[in-house]
C-alpha cells in the first residue's frame, strides 16, 4: 500500500494512494491508531476509508510525519561518500535529529537559506515506524513502510562549530522548509524480508549525480534502528534517514543553485521533485530594537 500525508489547502490528512488511477482515499482515524495495525500485517483491513477517492493531481503531498513526532538521521553509513569526505569509517552508527520545520513535501520548493553559499543533496531511503515500540530481537517488524528524503544541508555552516567542539549538525541539517521527504509510504509488505536494497539516484536539471543501492550501506536498517532505539526510543510515526551515498556537493564542489531541479529517487517508493528557490535575504535587526 502507498500511504499518503496530504491536504487541500485544509487541514492535513492521511490517504491510500491508488497510483494507477490517480486518486487518494481519505483514511479514518488517527495515524497511531491505525499504523501499529498496518504495520503488524494487517493490512486494508487496519484501514477505514473515509469517503470517495479523490484525483491525486488535486492535492498536495506533504511530508508522511505528523508534527509531533521526531526526524531522526543516521550519517556516515556508505563508505564511498566517507572517502569524498575524507574520514574513516566509524566503529559504530552516528546519528542525530533535524528539526520538523526542515520538511517539505514531494513538490514543495527547496528554500535556500540566507546564511550558507553550499546548500547541498543527499538522497536518503527513509523508514517510518509504525510499531508503538521495537523490537530489539526484530527491529524491522516496527517498520511501517519507507519513503524517500533528501537531506540538504548547509556545508559552510556544517563545519563552522568552534574549534574542539565539532561540526554544527543543528545549523547545517534544519535549515527551514529544505528537506524533502514523500511523496508517500510504500508499506514494508512491498519489499522482500530484511534491510530493503533499492537503487537510489539523485539528479540535479537533468544530471544525475547520485546513483548506488542501499545494499550499499554499512549498517542496514535494522541495525540503525536497534542503535538509535537503544538510546532514545523510537515512537509510532517517527522517520529514520539512513544515510547517503558518494556524489554530494561537498565531494564534487558543485553545489545547488536557485532555479535548480533536484529529483530524489528511490526506486519502487518514488521521486521527490522540488525546485531550489531564490536565496532568502537575511533578516536584520534596527540599531535599538530587541530581538
Amino acid at each position: 500500500m502507498k500511504l499518503a500525508r496530504c491536504t487541500d489547502g485544509g487541514a492535513p490528512f492521511w490517504g491510500l494512494v491508488d497510483v494507477v488511477a490517480g486518486t487518494v482515499t481519505r483514511i479514518a482515524g488517527a495515524f497511531e491508531t491505525w499504523a501499529p495495525r498496518v504495520t503488524r500485517g494487517e493490512g486494508l483491513a487496519a484501514l477505514e476509508l473515509a469517503g470517495a477517492p479523490r484525483p491525486l493531481a488535486e492535492l498536495r503531498l506533504l511530508a508522511p510525519i505528523e508534527r509531533v513526532n521526531r526526524v531522526v538521521v543516521a550519517g556516515a553509513n556508505y563508505s564511498k561518500h566517507l572517502v569524498e569526505f575524507g574520514l574513516k569509517p566509524p566503529g559504530q552508527p552516528f546519528s542525530f535529529l533535524k528539526a520538523y520545520g526542515a520538511l517539505i513535501g514531494a513538490t514543495d520548493p527547496i528554500r535556500y537559506p540566507p546564511l550558507t553559499q553550499q546548500l547541498d543533496h543527499e538522497v536518503e531511503l527513509v523508514a517510518v515506524i509504525g510499531a508503538k515500540e521495537i523490537d530489539p530481537d526484530d527491529p524491522l517488524s516496527g517498520v511501517l513502510g519507507y519513503t524517500v528524503g533528501n537531506d540538504v544541508s548547509a556545508r559552510d555552516l556544517q563545519h563552522s562549530g568552534p574549534p574542539g567542539i565539532g561540526m554544527d549538525l543543528f545549523a547545517a541539517k534544519s535549515q527551514d522548509a529544505t528537506t524533502g521527504v514523500g511523496p508517500w509510504i510504500v508499506t514494508r509488505d512491498e519489499f522482500g524480508p530484511g534491510s530493503p536494497r533499492l537503487r537510489l539516484t539523485l539528479a540535479v536539471n537533468g544530471e544525475v549525480r547520485q546513483d548506488a543501492n542501499t545494499g550499499e550501506m554499512t549498517w542496514d536498517v535494522a541495525e540503525l534502528i536497534r542503535f538509535v532505539d537503544q538510546r532514545s526510543s523510537f515512537a509510532c510515526g517517527d522517520i529514520l534517514f539512513t544515510g547517503s551515498p558518494a556524489g554530494v556537493g561537498m565531494g564534487t564542489g558543485i553545489y545547488l543553485n536557485p532555479g535548480d531541479v533536484v529529483e530524489s529517487t528511490v526506486e519502487g517508493i518514488g521521486t521527490l521533485k522540488n525546485v531550489v528557490g531564490q536565496k532568502v535575504t537575511l533578516k536584520t535587526v534596527p540599531k535599538g530594537e530587541k530581538t
